[in-house]
């Protein structure tokens, strides 16, 4: 399996210019691929009340989580704790959120690379090689 590093996801409150919504995970997220660090802000529509002894699910709603492209998705999950899908965020291909190593990672097998939720990407973007 190939990976290669693709953003970070911050959770926030407040909502973010440009943001897109995730009706799986009922989330609106911004466009990571024009913010300069790469930073992801994911704004849930109703923030679950998780408690903090679901250690996996408590940190999905409450801490950033790091994410890669993956060349396959079902080879990255084999034997891994999935906390939640696999699932098509935005027509775009299939991510997959783990707990590994006390973090969320969220793994993305992208069919389309050429877009975010629809709108192209900014010009000068440019994906980590594998």
């Amino acid at each position: 399996m190939k990976l290669a590093f693709d953003h970070i996801g911050l959770p926030t409150t407040e909502p973010k210019p440009g943001e897109s919504w995730v009706e799986f995970s009922q989330v609106w997220v911004t466009n990571p691929r024009k913010h300069p660090q790469r930073i992801e802000y994911i704004r849930a529509k109703d923030r679950p009340d998780i408690p903090r002894e679901n250690v996996a699910l408590w940190k999905l709603w409450n801490w950033p989580h790091v994410a890669y492209r993956v060349d396959d998705l079902t080879a990255a999950l084999d034997g891994e704790d999935v906390i939640l899908g696999p699932f098509d965020p935005g027509g775009f291909g299939q991510v997959a959120f783990i707990h590994k190593h006390g973090i969320i990672i969220e793994y993305m097998q992208y069919t389309d690379l050429s877009h975010w939720f629809g709108e192209p990407n900014p010009p000068d973007w440019r994906p980590e090689p594998f």
